[in-house]
């Protein structure tokens, strides 16, 4: 970004008293255009940045791994001192007040900038004038070939005295500092992908996700999660079941590597919410504190069924399956190939399969959605660094044909591929490389439904910005 630093003696940014009238009155015209376009950026930015700060305010570490120059900026925009340390910036963001739904403090922000404003225009004004064109006040840079008239008032910069120097910033640059701020707190809005193709797009939610449906249209809102271990999840101060109830406001819940045992289970219910009075729980046997999957519904099931009645697949809680009216509902947790592709095979010769066989005979009597993490990025769009992940677990070409043969050729549907054919978008970041901060990840959890239902699928969506765990959870809304 350019930013101009000039010291009031410097000679070049000099714009003397002896100049013409005219043009004075073309500098007084553009900075009183320019001074109303600030004030419209400066409250529109102000309001972004409570939006920023409350999804940031979920991790801290997204604070933390901000430099001081990008904290003091932000702090700068909702009317902060931006001054102290790193720790003192981290603080004062932390402790800021919520934005009511008045938006009153975005309103007391706005006008603290503003009287910022107007305090550094008071200051600039009664800088002395001298006869000597070296004292004269800085009102823009002006060269002799550019002189400045009412057809170049959009690139007239505004300035603002600090201390013995002038800061110079464009309108252009103000739009450029807001975009830079929001591409870092919302890094998934950037296009991020080692080969991304024409036409590709990076997803985001807050502009690619259809309006709500009407009330009179009857439906069903799904989330599906893997946690990464539910207990840890609770745990963290920066995250509560009950608000994320209340957000996004779901009639199903389902959770992946849960890392349950079953003695803890009903211990954990007590603490999620209120109001989902059916939760059901499968837990690993043959190996405590892994795997296990759950699903919480406020609509009560007609039947539930855990794991796929095979022995041999059953011990590790990766299955459970809930019965509706008008469908059957399956939260799964495919296993993993692991480190050195060692149950690949078990993966792609017995467990994709036998699940595949076991959708589509519930599909015989109704239609089938299966949802959970899946393991397998399908296509290259689906992960950062394809060429490097050729025989990594979860990118192998065996697990990609197998997805591809056992489900997508089977007669079910990638819903969010679907809805969106060309948008490059992660669900899964590991922790080890900090890829979340740079959307370097994977697409690993799916919403997959029979053919007969694909079109009453109003809404396929990722919800990025939850964190907690090093994956996302992704969210359905079905037109019943």
């Amino acid at each position: 970004m350019r930013r101009q630093m000039r010291c009031s003696y410097s000679s070049r940014a000099i714009y003397t008293a002896s100049d013409s009238k005219e043009e004075e009155e073309c500098v007084d015209d553009s900075n009183e255009i320019l001074g109303q376009h600030k004030e419209s950026i400066i409250k529109e930015d102000v309001a972004k940045s409570y939006v920023e700060i409350e999804n940031i305010r979920s991790d801290p570490d997204r604070l933390y791994s901000m430099t001081v120059k990008e904290l003091r900026t932000l702090t700068r925009r909702v009317g902060i001192p931006a001054k102290g340390s790193k720790k003192d910036l981290v603080s004062a963001l932390m402790s800021l007040p919520d934005k009511g739904e008045d938006g009153k403090n975005t309103a007391a922000s706005t006008e603290e900038v503003n009287t910022k404003n107007q305090s550094s225009k008071r200051k600039a004004k009664a800088l002395p004038v001298e006869e000597n064109a070296q004292a004269s006040t800085v009102v823009s840079e002006v060269t002799s070939k550019q002189k400045i008239s009412r057809r170049k008032q959009k690139k007239v910069e505004s300035t603002r005295v600090e201390g013995d120097c002038i800061t110079s910033t464009t309108v252009e640059e103000l739009s450029v500092k807001t975009e830079e701020i929001i591409d870092h707190v919302e890094p998934w809005t950037i296009l991020a992908h080692k080969k991304p193709q024409a036409g590709w797009v990076p997803y985001n939610p807050r502009t690619m996700r259809p309006p709500p449906l009407s009330r009179d249209i009857k439906s069903m809102k799904f989330l599906s999660w893997n946690v990464n271990g539910l207990r840890a999840l609770l745990k963290l101060k920066t995250f509560s079941a009950l608000q994320l109830a209340q957000r996004e406001n779901f009639d199903v819940l389902c959770l992946q590597e849960t890392k349950l045992q079953e003695k803890d289970v009903e211990e954990i219910k007590a603490t999620l919410f209120e109001g989902y009075d059916s939760s059901f729980w499968t837990c690993s046997v043959s190996k405590l504190g892994y795997s296990g999957t759950a699903i919480i519904s406020r609509i009560k099931p007609i039947s539930v069924k855990y794991g796929l009645g095979i022995p041999d697949h059953d011990s590790e809680g990766r299955l459970v399956t809930l019965e509706f009216d008008g469908f059957y509902l399956i939260g799964g947790y495919v296993p993993n190939s692991g480190d050195g592709l060692r149950r690949l095979t078990y993966r792609i010769t017995e467990w994709d399969p036998s699940l595949s066989n076991y959708m589509k005979e519930l599909e015989k009597s109704k239609p089938v959605i299966l949802t959970g993490d899946l393991n397998c990025a399908h296509q290259e769009i689906d992960i950062f660094n394809p060429a490097g992940n050729r025989r990594s677990a979860g990118f192998t070409i065996e697990e990609r044909e197998s997805f591809e043969s056992n489900f997508l050729s089977r007669g079910f549907v990638d819903t969010f591929r679907k809805q969106h054919p060309s948008a490059v978008a992660y669900t899964y970041w590991g922790y080890r490389h900090g890829g979340r901060k740079t959307n370097k990840g994977w697409r690993l959890d799916y919403f997959l439904v029979s053919q007969s239902i694909a079109d009453r699928v109003h809404d396929s969506y990722i919800l990025p910005d939850v964190t907690g765990s090093d994956h996302s959870p992704i969210g359905l809304i079905l037109k019943l």
